[in-house]
């Protein structure tokens, strides 16, 4: 490190943007789009979860050499669409990105600094700590805020965003993380291992632009009750 204060970058990274879909045609073409305008990935993994909608079709039809596609035959869920894409990734850190417009690929730089500059290998970006964002509904706020309490009760964390979609990581910590969630219970799982770990998590504030769920917001209030008991299994079992 510097005198001046700054941190030594340790080495250059390829970047594999992992992107589950599942019913998008709306904004898949857009999020790729903006995902390439940022330079930054050097491969694009999208996992169509077995969409009907026209999004497999349009996936398939792609002639881009940056993106690869990989086709579930039948709709598992955004967890085991996310774990395919990470088994395929061939990068050294690996950024998973919905497919809808909610989080902005222009906070890849930041999320990618603190694994740059060697102070962790897991970045979350959160929306909870002053980034510009729509308003949320009152609801999923509760439950978000909720579940990263029970998460840093559980894991003595002081997290502030355990939901976040934004989860950018280097690939060798998840090589030896036994993965098992087929669906939103991915988060949960995923922070609860990570911490169990030992693995330090940091956090940096994100662009955020919820949509409603008539635009196709999938996630439901019972997702939250699923995720309280992955946090509570995972605690005690690995």
């Amino acid at each position: 490190m510097s005198g001046s204060g700054a941190y030594h970058i340790i080495r250059p990274m390829n970047v594999t943007v992992v992107m589950p879909a599942y019913n998008e045609i709306d904004t898949i073409q857009t999020i790729l789009q903006r995902v390439q305008q940022t330079g930054i990935p050097q491969e694009i993994v999208v996992v169509d979860d077995g969409s009907t909608d026209g999004t497999r079709e349009l996936l398939q039809n792609l002639h881009d050499d940056q993106i690869r596609v990989i086709l579930h035959e039948k709709n598992m869920g955004k967890g085991a669409a996310v774990r395919t894409g990470i088994q395929n990734a061939k990068g050294d850190v690996i950024i998973i990105q919905d497919a809808d417009l909610e989080y902005d690929p222009r906070d890849y730089p930041d999320l990618l600094r603190p694994i740059e500059e060697g102070l962790t290998k897991v970045v979350y970006g959160s929306r909870f700590l002053g980034g510009a964002r729509r308003s949320l509904y009152f609801w999923n706020m509760v439950a978000n805020k909720l579940l990263t309490f029970m998460t840093n009760i559980l894991y003595n964390n002081i997290l502030s965003d355990m939901e976040t979609g934004y989860k950018v990581f280097s690939r060798d910590i998840v090589k030896d993380i036994p993965l098992r969630s087929r669906r939103f219970d991915f988060e949960p799982e995923f922070t609860a291992k990570i911490l169990k770990r030992k693995i330090h998590i940091y956090e940096v504030p994100i662009r955020f632009n919820p949509r409603e769920y008539s635009e196709g917001k999938k996630i439901r209030m019972k997702d939250a009750f699923e995720a309280v008991w992955t946090l509570i299994k995972y605690r005690f079992v690995d």
